[in-house]
């Protein structure tokens, strides 16, 4: 539904989705290091979510921006890391794997919340389309991009949040084994993009989920 629009239509109704699903997700990882004993992210300012806090002029803006102009497929992107020390966890890896699922957990939420905008617009129909078009644009927007962020995250490639939750089911010799290709990570995901494997691997999970939240929103 999103090619009947043009493309500055298309950046309004897409930057906020994207901006919000990237950075609420850095915060969740904050907020939940804090709950399990880490205060390194509050003492920085980063349990926020205002997007100034979490931006990557690189993840936030301009690779979602050119995804979105050259219509890859989907969008994503990424913020700053909020920083967390696993050294504050009683229990570091179990804890650290808890702060990793947080991220992907919060873009499943949000989802949710576009889902319930996307369906207010629904609801309100051709009786006042300048105020149910923007809605129902935007929460598609917010679904597709929220879904599309938790599972890539979910991932087991290092840095990936989905790593962060194998490597507390892995041995501790091959965790460290494991993790040491995470200078690797971001090289190996752009081969995958380019490749069109990653669309292969998320086509259906993403197929699937996508429908479900349609469904929510009164679209299915």
């Amino acid at each position: 539904m999103m090619n009947e629009l043009t493309v500055a239509q298309r950046v309004a109704v897409w930057i906020l989705p994207v901006i919000f699903a990237i950075t609420v997700h850095e915060a969740a990882h904050g907020w939940v290091a804090k709950k399990y004993g880490d205060n390194t992210a509050d003492a920085q300012g980063r349990l926020t979510v205002n997007p100034i806090k979490h931006i990557d002029w690189l993840g936030t803006v301009i690779l979602p921006g050119l995804l979105l102009l050259t219509g890859t497929g989907f969008i994503f992107g990424w913020a700053k890391p909020v920083p967390v020390d696993a050294r504050n966890f009683k229990k570091p890896i179990h804890d650290m794997a808890i702060v990793a699922i947080a991220g992907p957990i919060s873009n499943v939420i949000m989802a949710i919340i576009w889902a319930l905008i996307a369906r207010l617009g629904m609801s309100i129909g051709a009786s006042a389309e300048f105020i149910s078009l923007p809605l129902i644009y935007s929460g598609v927007a917010g679904i597709s991009i929220n879904l599309v962020l938790a599972l890539i995250n979910l991932l087991p490639i290092p840095p990936l949040d989905g790593s962060r939750v194998l490597t507390a089911f892995l041995p501790h010799r091959l965790a460290w084994k494991y993790n040491q290709l995470e200078r690797y990570g971001f090289i190996i995901l752009l081969v995958l993009l380019y490749t069109k494997i990653l669309n292969t691997l998320l086509a259906y999970p993403l197929f699937f989920a996508q429908n479900l939240f349609l469904s929510i929103a009164g679209m299915n």
